[in-house]
């Protein structure tokens, strides 16, 4: 039976600034071009050479400018976010409570819930028909 475990490629000191070196010096123009050269697996393993034995100039970088208002703006929006998240899951667990009361009572009085769900929206529909109608004759 084979054994279907991943392997482990352990590269040496002098390999990894060797591949360091070439980069730094330009004879490899970017990371990726070091990758497919010596056949090095995973994305993210020259990067953490260059971090390591490197200037750390090749490593791509994201800088992310902002001003403080917009900084504090980010920390609001998180925190209105986190709010409504939690509001939507209160209204959540109340719809659910309502529901299940409604089916109880239901029970209790021998009705069947899904009749009279469609009567009470029957009855919300013409209200709500009528209602239009007025203003438009208005």
């Amino acid at each position: 039976m084979k054994d279907k475990r991943p392997t482990n490629t352990r590269y040496s000191e002098a390999f990894k600034l060797q591949v360091v070196n070439e980069l730094e010096s330009g004879k490899l123009s970017c990371i990726n071009e070091a990758n497919i050269r010596y056949g090095i697996a995973g994305s993210h393993t020259v990067k953490r050479w260059l971090k390591k034995y490197g200037r750390n100039h090749l490593i791509p970088k994201r800088i992310r400018v902002e001003r403080p208002d917009e900084h504090d703006r980010l920390k609001q929006l998180k925190a209105e976010n986190k709010e409504l998240k939690e509001a939507l899951a209160d209204a959540y667990l109340e719809k659910l409570v309502s529901d299940s009361r409604f089916e109880v009572t239901c029970e209790q009085f021998g009705l069947d819930s899904e009749e009279v769900k469609k009567k009470l929206d029957t009855k919300r529909h013409t209200r709500l028909t009528k209602g239009l109608q007025k203003r438009k004759k208005k």
